[in-house]
């Protein structure tokens, strides 16, 4: 409660402004070192997508955490799931990854995991935002800690990512167009499905510092589907600058996004024997998804938005299969966050052993239409807990019945309410939609 500098992926801005300056980033690793590694002398890894102002945040981080008494392990342009493994099997105190995701060039972040590789609670992030408030005091000179680079982080990574899947699964005679966002996945990605046996088209993986996501990757899947075209590829498959969410699209072009090959994973563990319990979705999971799930008797719960809160819920339940629409998806399985090559790998070794295509797969899940219109407002947060709007939930939910879902929550981030309405009947949502909102509108003009 009460973070003032965390949100629910870790620390973001704008570069240049506070929270991301260089004074700040170097008392971050100051507090984040004094918390997280109480014991005493430690090792913390360092991580970094493509972004110019990366070098100059790694140089401060790695002096703040210095100064707290820790070694350094500096890793240079990874995934950030590739910084959780390392950590991990490092047995480091703790690792940090300096990344924005799917933000351009000029914002960043600092994300951090513990020594297990899992994300940091709450309770944690607040405790260095504590620590922050105290003033930065060095160890005595004998104590400082060393930095180190590790050489090898690449190769280690790639064979972590090859060994998720059976060892006799091959992809020799696919041809993949693989979309790394000029991203940390730049290096990585190409050369675990060129190992693994694919031929491989490479988009996105000439970064230069300010081209990270630039109309590339995850978010912008246009020019994916014009180089699937053009090669007449059997797949795609992009990710977003840091390398944690995945989309794929078939060899038509049609994108599948997150909810539909959390699908396909959840089949296949299904099959194999490896679903533990049932699968965590969102508040943003379409309801179809919910729908095909529950036709092979697999449970599912949502979690607030945010692959932190799928993982709580997952850990909650002692399930090991989660994930976002966005492309997040959780095989605790196999690693512990996040994982677009793990995730694209799973999928891969389904259709490899059933010989289905990527639309195959998929066709048994019915996404729903869904409507969103974000509503400006200025200054009321319990908006949507107001009567006139409830009551407007209550008259939509009950047209829905059990083919459809209203979802209203605030941004996080901006001044607006996000109106969700979906369902089987296209027409009936729209109109939802829009009546939802103006209650809204009306609430807020009230």
């Amino acid at each position: 409660m009460g973070r003032k500098y965390f949100g629910t992926d870790g620390i973001r801005g704008r570069v240049g402004e506070m929270p991301m300056t260089v004074d700040f980033i170097m008392k971050l690793g100051w507090a984040a070192g004094k918390v997280l590694s109480k014991s005493g002398r430690g090792q913390v890894v360092i991580g970094k997508d493509t972004r110019i102002s990366g070098y100059m945040f790694e140089s401060a981080l790695e002096a703040g955490l210095a100064a707290a008494g820790l070694d350094v392990l500096l890793l240079g342009p990874m995934p950030t799931p590739a910084i959780a493994y390392i950590t991990q099997s490092q047995r480091a105190s703790a690792g940090v990854v300096i990344s924005a995701s799917h933000n351009p060039y000029h914002d960043h972040g600092i994300k951090f995991f513990n020594g297990n590789g899992f994300k940091l609670p709450d309770s944690t992030e607040e405790e260095i935002e504590a620590m922050l408030e105290q003033p930065l005091q060095m160890v005595a000179p004998e104590k400082i800690g060393k930095a180190s680079r590790m050489e090898d982080a690449k190769g280690r990574y790639i064979e972590f990512c090859k060994s998720s899947i059976a060892f006799k699964t091959s992809l020799r005679g696919m041809k993949l167009v693989v979309d790394c966002a000029n991203g940390a996945t730049y290096h990585i990605a190409p050369a675990v499905f060129r190992e693994l046996g694919a031929e491989v088209i490479e988009v996105g993986t000439s970064p230069n510092g300010l081209n990270i996501n630039k109309d590339v990757g995850a978010i912008y899947p246009q020019n994916m589907r014009a180089q699937v075209l053009e090669h007449q590829a059997d797949l795609g498959i992009a990710f977003d600058g840091d390398g944690d969410r995945v989309m794929m699209m078939d060899s038509s072009g049609d994108v599948k996004n997150g909810d539909q090959l959390l699908y396909v994973i959840a089949k296949s563990k299904l099959g194999s024997g490896q679903l533990s319990g049932g699968v965590v979705g969102t508040q943003m999971t379409n309801l179809g998804f919910e729908h095909a799930l529950q036709a092979h008797n697999i449970p599912f719960q949502r979690a607030a938005v945010g692959d932190r809160y799928v993982m709580e819920k997952l850990s909650e339940q002692g399930w090991n299969l989660g994930g976002e629409s966005s492309g997040h998806i959780i095989c605790l399985d196999k690693t512990t966050t996040g994982d677009g090559i793990i995730a694209a790998l799973q999928v891969l070794d389904w259709l490899v052993n059933q010989q289905q295509t990527l639309t195959e797969a998929c066709a048994e899940l019915n996404i729903y239409p869904q409507t969103m219109i974000n509503v400006p407002i200025s200054g009321v947060s319990d908006l949507v807990a107001s009567a006139h709007v409830q009551d407007a939930v209550t008259t939509a939910e009950a047209a829905l019945g059990d083919t459809g879902r209203v979802l209203l929550r605030p941004s996080g981030t901006e001044p607006l309410v996000r109106v969700m309405v979906e369902g089987q009947d296209s027409n009936l949502v729209e109109k939802l939609a829009a009546e939802l909102a103006q209650s809204v509108r009306q609430a807020a003009e009230a």
